[in-house]
């Protein structure tokens, strides 16, 4: 996918998402289309942070454009179901037991801070070490190399998974990890599962063509983990004052997050400026 084309196809589930959000206005209301709002932004910026580390697993398997694809779709599918079940029982489990947002609250905050402090020498590791693809060898045999976009190939009789299958099993594991943190957070702006569903979805359908556009231009929003970690920590304290009956309204909520996304973005820009001048300037 070229870059101009996954920019369109970004803009265009953008837009989706915005044309649903009015559709919300105008059904719901102006309570119900902000936190649908609130929902989408926080789940698009901490998708910023998945899809970096996406990167960094197809890099480690050193698999083709071509070969991505595939486990992306896969991928977006089982993202699809997995954040259903995670909704509907964080859902359930809030509606009983209300403390438990104080429970997600800290596991925010911590989930945050750990984001600011680990180092990039941390994230580069060979993900072919990772313990989801050593359980999946213990089930069923990985072959060294591909065989197109084949999850499964037969070998002398003997079913054996190709680096793609594990790559998805990976894939779909961060996202299980990612789901914890961010479906938490969209808690702490609303537990309307309906608004909560919805406004993954519309994040996660554009997820592929996020991904395409990262590809090309990940080093010059190398920052913007920074503003997502800020994202966690804020949303985690916000769900934790509750415990005190301090409550920010949606709307500023809303608001901070967007400018803390917003603020990441451009300071990323602004160091990947300087540091392309500061290389001019020593050749």
């Amino acid at each position: 996918m070229e870059t101009k084309q996954a920019l369109k196809w970004v803009l265009f589930w953008i837009c989706a998402a915005l044309l649903f959000n009015l559709g919300i206005y105008f059904t719901l209301g102006e309570q119900k289309a902000i936190e649908f709002l609130g929902g989408y932004v926080i789940e698009q910026s901490l998708s910023l942070d998945n899809l970096f580390l996406f990167i960094l697993v197809f890099s480690s398997f050193g698999i083709k454009k071509e070969y991505q694809r595939r486990v992306l779709n896969y991928g977006i599918m089982g993202a699809i179901v997995l954040r259903l079940i995670f909704v509907v029982l964080g859902v359930a489990v809030v509606s009983k037991f209300h403390w438990v947002l104080y429970i997600f609250g800290a596991i925010l905050i911590i989930s945050g801070l750990k984001m600011m402090l680990k180092q990039e020498d941390e994230e580069e590791h060979n993900f072919k070490n990772n313990k989801l693809i050593k359980l999946l060898n213990k089930v069923i045999p990985i072959t060294d190399e591909l065989d197109g976009e084949k999850f499964f190939v037969k070998i002398n009789n003997v079913l054996h998974a190709t680096p793609l299958l594990a790559i998805l099993v990976v894939i779909e594991g961060t996202d299980i990890l990612f789901a914890i943190d961010s479906i938490p957070a969209i808690f702490s702006i609303t537990t309307d599962p309906f608004i909560v569903y919805t406004s993954n979805m519309f994040a996660i359908m554009g997820l592929r063509s996020l991904y395409f556009l990262l590809v090309k231009i990940n080093d010059a929003f190398k920052y913007v983990k920074y503003g997502v970690a800020l994202i966690l920590v804020f949303t985690g304290v916000k769900l934790c004052i509750l415990m005190f009956h301090i409550e920010i309204p949606v709307a500023l909520s809303v608001a901070i997050i967007f400018a803390i996304l917003l603020a990441s973005v451009v300071f990323s820009i602004m160091m990947k400026k300087n540091e392309d001048e500061q290389v001019s300037a020593e050749s």
